[in-house]
């Protein structure tokens, strides 16, 4: 189970009836994660009045959560049109942040819910992805002895090795992507003492 998140960071800049519009788009998987990002834009423009946001998060064909902010800007006309862009892009694990500045003459609601469809659309077209792929936690429990053959299965199935614990036997906590779940419990059976999906 793989989809596209963004590989990095982008920034671009939207003009209309002098009104700027920078939109700030990267990879964010928790609400943390995305108002850390938030607060790194506002530091970055201390004097703008709004910063409007939505984020998505999981796969984007079923997220696990979606959010997003007007700041200040009349309801429904900044952070809504910005998360309707995101919800018509194959895109998950991303927070949009629109800072604008007011260049003197008034867009009016129409013109604002375009202006911010126009901003966070721009953005995205800038980002590059990158596959993710959703990986599960395990807890292994094993003897000595067999602690790098679970490490190279774990290299083969592209997962990663979380925590290691050594005590009368070795407890390895493993991250494997979830298509690659079945084969390795198999291969596990004669050596493990223990194979636990672990609770997230």
């Amino acid at each position: 189970m793989t989809y596209p998140v963004p590989a990095k960071q982008v920034e671009t800049l939207y003009e209309i009836k002098k009104s700027k519009f920078i939109a700030c788009a990267g990879f964010a998987n928790s609400r943390e994660s995305a108002m850390a990002l938030l607060d790194s834009v506002k530091q970055q423009y201390p004097d703008a009045r709004h910063h409007c946001w939505a984020y998505i998060f999981g796969n984007p064909t079923s997220p696990t959560s979606a959010a997003m902010a007007d700041d200040g800007e009349p309801s429904g006309t900044a952070g809504k049109p910005i998360l309707n862009v995101l919800q018509h892009k194959d895109i998950g694990d991303i927070m949009v942040i629109v800072t604008r500045y007011f260049g003197g003459i008034k867009l009016g609601a129409g013109g604002l819910v375009r202006a911010y469809s126009a901003a966070a659309q721009q953005a995205i077209d800038a980002l590059e992805v990158r596959q993710e792929i959703k990986l599960e936690p395990l807890s292994v429990n094993i003897d000595f002895k067999h602690e790098q053959f679970v490490r190279h299965l774990v290299e083969q199935a592209n997962g990663k090795i979380a925590n290691c614990d050594y005590g009368s036997s070795v407890v390895v906590e493993v991250e494997l992507p979830i298509d690659a779940l079945d084969d390795f419990k198999k291969q596990m059976a004669p050596i493990a003492f223990s194979v636990a999906v672990k609770d997230k």
